[in-house]
Order: C-alpha cells, then sequence, then structure tokens
C-alpha cells in the first residue's frame, strides 16, 4: 500500500518552531522523524540529550499540540509522555512495557470515544508516539553502585522497541484477556537531561585519556587577546561515553539520531522571555489583568532579566523564571499599590537590584 500523504518536514518544521525557540537541529531531526511516521513509514527513534531548561519538553509539548490541532493528524498518531522511571516500576512487577501500552490504548480512548471496537484501539495504540522523559534517570550505574531499576527500564524499552509482538493483558474496560501487539509502529523519543556528562567528556579531552586534544582558540574580547578552551558537547561525544554513563549498548543501538540540545544564548532567552506562552512575563501579565493593572517592561529591563538568566546556563529557560521571580515577587501581592495610572512598569534598575547576588 502506497504511503499517505503526509506534511513535509519544513511545513513540520516551521509550526514546531513556533513554539520551540534556539533548537534548530532538535525541531529538524523531529520534523523529518514525524513526517516520515505520519506517511506510515518506519522511522527510527530518537535520543536527546540537553540540560534542564534548553526546550526537551517544549519540543514535546509542541509536537502534541501540532498533532492535536489537525484532526487528520491526530487520527494518524496517538501520543502519551511518561517518566522513564515508571519503565522501572513495572518491569520490578513482572509487566515490561505494559505501562506504555496501557496508556496508548487510554489515549485512543480518549481519542475514538468509549464506543469504538477493540480493534480499533489496539490499531491506534501500535501506531503511538512515545516521549520517554528523563530516560537518564534510568542509567544502569549511578557512581559505583548498581542501579537495578534502571537496567529493568532499559530492558523494558527494548522489549517494546526491538520486538514486534509483545504480549499484553487487555484492561478490565476493553474486556480483559491476553493478545499480542505488534510494537513495530511505535516511534520512541526519549529524552534527559545526562548530568555530569557535559563534565565527564571535558574531563576526558582536557586531563583524562584524551588529554590535549580540546586545544586553546585565541579569542578578543573587549578589545584583548587572550587564549581560551572552547567546548561543545556535540564536537566531542562518543557513543563510549553514553556507555561509561550507564546507558547499554543495546538500548542505545536502537535509537538512529541522538540529538544534543545546546545551551541557550541570551538572545535566544530574551526570545523565549517574551514571545513563549509559557513565559513568566506571559504569566504575569495574566495575573496582573486579573486585578485590573497592566503591565509594562522596558527594552533594557529585558535585556537585563535574559543576561542574569544566561549566567546559568546549566537551568536553560527555567533560569528566565527564577530571575524574573525575584524581579516581581514584591509586586505581586499589591499589583495595584504600585501602579501608577493603572500601569506597572519594570525597569532596568528594578531589574539589577533583584539579580544583584546571582
Amino acid at each position: 500500500m502506497a504511503p499517505t500523504a503526509a506534511p513535509s518536514p519544513i511545513e513540520i518544521s516551521e509550526a514546531l518552531s513556533r513554539r520551540v525557540i534556539g533548537q534548530g537541529s532538535a525541531v529538524r531531526e523531529m520534523a523529518i522523524a514525524l513526517s516520515k511516521k505520519l506517511a506510515g513509514l518506519r522511522v527510527g527513534n530518537i535520543l536527546m540529550i540537553g540540560s534542564s531548561g534548553t526546550g526537551k519538553t517544549t519540543l514535546m509539548r509542541a509536537v502534541e499540540s501540532y498533532l492535536a490541532g489537525d484532526p487528520e493528524l491526530a487520527i494518524r498518531s496517538t501520543v502519551i509522555r511518561l517518566h522513564a522511571n515508571v519503565l522501572g516500576e513495572e518491569a520490578a512487577a513482572g509487566r515490561p512495557g505494559e505501562a506504555v501500552l496501557r496508556r496508548l490504548l487510554e489515549r485512543a480512548r480518549e481519542q475514538l470515544g468509549v464506543a469504538a471496537p477493540i480493534e480499533a484501539y489496539l490499531a491506534r495504540a501500535m501506531h503511538g508516539l512515545v516521549f520517554v522523559d528523563e530516560v537518564d534517570k534510568i542509567r544502569s550505574q549511578v557512581g559505583d553502585t548498581v542501579n537495578v531499576r534502571g537496567i529493568r527500564a532499559q530492558e523494558a524499552l527494548l522489549t517494546l522497541i526491538e520486538n514486534e509482538a509483545v504480549p499484553f493483558e487487555l484492561p478490565a474496560w476493553m474486556g480483559g484477556g491476553a493478545v499480542t501487539v505488534d510494537s513495530s509502529g511505535l516511534l520512541f523519543v526519549c529524552a534527559g537531561a545526562f548530568e555530569g556528562l557535559y563534565d565527564a567528556v571535558f574531563d576526558r579531552v582536557t586531563i583524562g585519556a584524551d588529554k590535549g586534544a580540546l586545544q586553546p582558540v585565541t579569542v578578543v574580547e573587549g578589545g584583548r587577546v587572550s587564549e581560551k578552551l572552547v567546548f561543545h558537547l556535540s564536537d566531542w561525544l562518543r557513543n563510549e561515553d553514553l556507555f561509561d554513563y550507564g546507558m547499554s549498548p543495546q538500548f542505545l543501538s536502537r535509537f538512529d539520531a541522538v540529538v544534543l540540545l545546546q545551551d541557550l544564548t541570551e538572545e535566544e532567552l530574551e526570545r523565549i522571555f517574551l514571545d513563549s506562552p509559557d513565559s513568566g512575563l506571559h504569566q504575569t501579565r495574566a495575573y496582573f489583568d486579573s486585578r485590573g493593572v497592566k503591565l509594562a517592561i522596558s527594552p533594557n529591563a529585558v535585556t537585563a532579566i535574559a543576561r542574569a538568566a544566561a549566567r546559568q546556563p546549566r537551568l536553560g529557560a527555567r533560569a528566565l523564571k527564577e530571575v524574573f521571580r525575584r524581579v516581581v515577587r514584591d509586586l505581586e501581592l499589591q499589583p495595584e499599590k504600585s501602579a501608577r495610572e493603572g500601569v506597572v512598569v519594570i525597569d532596568l534598575p528594578q531589574v539589577d537590584r533583584a539579580v544583584a547576588n546571582l
């Protein structure tokens, strides 16, 4: 049967980029995989690695919203998200992968309604898109300690990824009974911060086995010439680094693409602060509006907030909320008290005072 017509990767990429800022490589990889999947083609699984706040969850939500926004697309891919540790708990109970299939069926019921035939639920679930968050938490060891739950969770995912015939007990609302589920049509997107991986690879190329591989470069800053080490994890990451981190070779071999999300620049943080629907700025404006007060902020204040957030690269966009919270927390108790003619204005001096100790 010929593949079903699907949106092109460019169309999907443009749609996702409206919500995901500064992660072009990850967006492109996701758009290509999603276009193939919506066309009914086989597609490889994706592993995303990025610090907290770089946009992993935002990208997942953007895909969910994109699919849900078009009924023709929604019926082609049931989407679920779950924490990686759930897989370890299920595997410990002797039900590897059951949590994934159960949630896919529940999501299919939400989409199709309660009166659909069992075959329709199963067909929808077997072509699902599974987001597994915090996959780094299922590493096989933490320091010198074996992480049994992590090992079981990796094995549980492998059961679904590589086995095309997975035994499964139907839930009571489907009448119960044992069936065999074909999992070959599932697309897995696993994501995690992989805390400590950056430092481990940096140490390897500076003081460890590959000492001297990373050479300093000459830079000019503020009219001064100096030498500095410029390190990007994407330039130096090897599969062996992920093996050492605790991800098994068998597990990693099931991912066609390993995508590294970059730390956000000051300019990207500024765009997120101003444009993202999840921004603390928009949330605070909505709160002020509910109290009959408008909130305005100067361009200099926005730049200062982004600059302060950029000093905490390991927090990514989450640092914006922390910084902005410092700025507005004393205004939120009584916004109207701080307003002049119904408007609260945040300018550079307020920001400078708020972030002075950061």
